[in-house]
């Protein structure tokens, strides 16, 4: 990754803190699920003791399920290692302040064992190992992330107190781009993007979207890891907001029976000299590189086997409904929204979007996942087939996973994915997968009271 300036530096750090603007630091690294864990640290303790030689967190941080429960099944960390600890290393790149949390400024962490060898299953360093292969050819990953959510006038409490039913939506119904609609909620939406600007974040633009009380903010493309921490800091960052105006937000892939929560992801690939690889020139089909077909390519035949990292829960897959804008055709089309794949831009804008992963996805899984995927077809040459030029939802073509145990089985079975990521870190999403199954499998759902209390 090129230098760069971080959206604060050490010496204002402690400029800050010696004035007493700053007296809380964060340390937090991206779990399975993408959520920052860490801890605060008082800001003159952290420039004392954990600025150079970091702090530790229990290893089952990448070991538990979605409600923090210990379970079984992974081999990194268990009751029967002990459940020790691993390093938590501050990235000095990522140190920035956090405005919608007074005197706080904070890092993303990279964690290590007690050897000072790499946690290979957690998701920054699967992100980088994966970057890492594709710098050797010279390129680099940049990426958007375009992230729904949707706005209830409850807060989090009421919603957790309500069994999170017959929730106020912030608006009353479809305002995709409606400027009138949008302003309803514009202070919040003012908010998040003003405290994420001055938390080092380009906001580029928000709209409203479909389901009622649905929004979006996009920020601006950067490269892949940096998107990644900010995609992670946003996320918390909006829910924080959210809850201290009184509000809730959920980034839920499938709220209800209407459109979900997508996260579309852009990516192109970049030399040395900043160009953009993926731009053909005027004898190229489709104004496509053949670095880019193969690209691309990659993607379709990898698409199924890595649904588990665009899609990694149970709900990700309500999404996938034919003429909902979420795909269920592996196929890949110029501007077309009805493709799994859609390819967008030319010239130097010149990009694909995955439209797969939801509001729940892990970024940094996701994205691995895409470059990965890329390097498959590049490295084996594969041709990229005709695209779609009408309607993927009714074309024979294969259908994406419907349901996250077909994608785990999919994952499991994958040579691809045991080549590109290796076995321990397919071993460890595949159980984290079983862990959501044999849970969702034993839940009793209001759906089944609802038709059998009385009936059956």
């Amino acid at each position: 990754m090129a230098d760069r300036t971080p959206p604060l530096t050490v010496e204002e750090l402690k400029a800050l803190v010696a004035s007493g603007e700053i007296d809380t630091v964060v340390l937090a690294f991206p779990d399975m699920q993408g959520r920052l864990q860490g801890k605060r640290f008082a800001a003159r303790f952290f420039l004392d003791d954990v600025l150079e030689h970091g702090t530790e967190g229990c290893n089952y941080l990448l070991a538990v399920d979605a409600e923090m429960n210990t379970v079984n099944g992974y081999a990194m960390s268990s009751w029967d290692r002990g459940y020790g600890d691993f390093a938590m290393h501050p990235d000095l790149s990522t140190l920035r302040r956090v405005p919608w949390n007074e005197g706080t400024a904070m890092l993303v962490a990279d964690l290590a064992w007690s050897d000072a060898s790499p946690v290979v299953a957690a998701p920054r360093q699967i992100l980088r190992r994966q970057l890492d292969r594709l710098a050797e050819l010279g390129y680099t990953a940049h990426v958007g992330t375009e992230l729904e959510f949707i706005v209830f006038k409850d807060t989090y409490e009421q919603a957790w107190d309500a069994g999170y039913k017959n929730l106020t939506p912030a608006n009353q119904y479809n305002i995709d781009y409606s400027v009138l609609g949008t302003g309803r909620v514009e202070p919040l939406l003012r908010r998040i993007r003003n405290d994420m600007a001055a938390a080092g974040l380009v906001v580029e633009s928000a709209k409203g979207e479909c389901n009622p009380g649905q929004h979006e903010i996009v920020f601006r493309y950067d490269e892949a890891l940096v998107t990644c921490d900010q995609h992670a800091i946003y996320k918390t960052g909006a829910k924080e907001i959210a809850a201290q105006e009184g509000v809730s937000l959920t980034f839920m892939a499938k709220v209800n029976e209407r459109e979900g929560n997508s996260c579309h992801i852009h990516l192109s690939l970049q030399d040395a000299d900043g160009t953009n690889v993926m731009a053909g020139g005027a004898d190229d089909p489709d104004g496509m590189s053949p670095v880019m077909r193969h690209f691309l390519a990659g993607q379709l035949a990898a698409l199924r086997d890595f649904s588990l990292l665009y899609a990694p829960h149970i709900n990700s897959y309500k999404r996938f409904v034919p003429g909902s804008f979420a795909p269920t055709a592996a196929a890949w089309g110029l501007d077309n929204r009805t493709c799994a794949l859609r390819v967008v831009g030319h010239g130097r804008s010149m990009r694909f979007e995955n439209r797969l992963p939801g509001g729940d996805v892990n970024p940094y899984l996701a994205v691995a996942g895409l470059v990965a995927a890329g390097l498959y077809g590049i490295e084996n040459k594969l041709e990229l087939p005709d695209e779609c030029t009408g309607n993927a939802y009714t074309g024979e073509y294969e259908h994406v996973p419907t349901t996250l145990r077909e994608a785990a089985e999919l994952w499991e079975n994958s040579p691809i994915a045991k080549a590109a990521f290796g076995d321990e870190v397919v071993a460890h999403y595949r159980n984290m997968a079983r862990v959501e199954l044999e849970a969702f499998d034993s839940a009793v759902t209001d759906w089944e009271l609802r038709r059998s209390f009385e009936r059956m």
